[in-house]
């Protein structure tokens, strides 16, 4: 009885321990400075309280307006320090020569301490059929600090931006939580071995290993949120999509009529033979399997009639001259 009062005991003071401490920490400071404060105002002599009001009199209020300025601006500084940021980039450039390009932009990634994630290359056959467009997809990752940079060496490999999309997620809430939460529970975990080594019976030592189980399994799931969050948040990513120029072709002109209506005759009668190499193609097993067993057959018993009916023409003549 006494374990599984202790059990519910530690249960209790750390579902209470999150909400109640900051409570109980301020609550104690404004109390212990009341008391300090009253403690010294019952010992102190008017007079002594007169010079500390004139003192405090002399005192230029200036110079507390500063200190309080610079000590909001250290406080603003060590937030943006501490801040989590996930920052990640989208950009579509127009360049020569893609694959040139694509190079240029692991050697960047590589020299910031970068890698190249994924890459896929894909390639179209334009309008003219004289060079195919190449399109390359990256997925490039670099520390966060040399973000800016990387994005501006980047920028400057293109030969025009297409397109440019930037964006940014503050998860510092969100990390400070986990951490505040991962704290309460492995604090739980302690109290959870305390209890286990006073466990005196079988069955209470296994209930408190239940309980400890999940705690553990609790702490390990916070515990990797926390390590995502630290890595998209130390290495951004930047998705860049290399493209070739678009070639602009004059759809006017007499001899531009002339040459497409010759490049459609090409397309029409290439076409037309390779439909019929394909026909030829499939058919030949037909031939081979289907028509020449049977052309055989059929030549094989023709004959044999033939040979019969000559036999039997043979015998009537014999028959008529006897």
């Amino acid at each position: 009885m006494r374990f599984i009062t202790l059990l519910l005991l530690a249960l209790v003071l750390s579902s209470l321990s999150a909400c109640g401490g900051a409570r109980d920490s301020g609550s104690s400071d404004q109390s212990a400075k009341h008391l300090e404060k009253t403690d010294d105002q019952t010992v102190r002599a008017p007079e002594a309280n007169d010079r500390l009001e004139r003192e405090a009199a002399k005192s230029t209020v200036p110079h507390e307006n500063v200190s309080l300025k610079q000590a909001d601006a250290a406080n603003t500084a060590s937030q943006a320090i501490e801040r989590k940021i996930i920052r990640n980039a989208t950009l579509t450039l127009e360049v020569t020569s893609p694959p040139d390009n694509q190079r240029k932009i692991t050697s960047i990634a590589e020299t910031h301490q970068g890698f190249v994630v994924t890459s896929e290359s894909t390639r179209r056959t334009t309008e003219d059929k004289a060079k195919p467009e190449v399109t390359i997809n990256l997925v490039v990752r670099v520390p966060a600090m040399q973000f800016n940079q990387v994005m501006e060496e980047i920028r400057a490999v293109a030969g025009r931006v297409i397109d440019e999309k930037t964006t940014g997620q503050d998860v510092t809430e969100e990390f400070i939580d986990l951490e505040a939460r991962i704290k309460n529970q492995k604090a739980l975990e302690a109290q959870f071995l305390e209890i286990m080594k006073r466990a005196g019976k079988v069955e209470d030592a296994l209930q408190v290993q239940t309980q400890l189980a999940d705690v553990r399994t609790e702490i390990e799931k916070l515990e990797g949120r926390k390590r995502f969050l630290e890595n998209q948040a130390s290495l951004s990513t930047i998705t860049v999509t290399l493209q070739s120029p678009t070639q602009i072709v004059n759809a006017a002109g007499f001899w531009y009529s002339i040459r497409s209506a010759f490049s459609d005759g090409v397309d029409v009668a290439t076409a037309i033979v390779l439909f019929l190499i394909r026909l030829v193609i499939a058919l030949l097993p037909i031939l081979v399997l289907i028509v020449l067993p049977v052309g055989l057959v059929a030549k094989l018993v023709s004959m044999r009639m033939r040979r019969k009916r000559l036999n039997q023409e043979r015998a009537d003549d014999l028959r008529t001259k006897v």
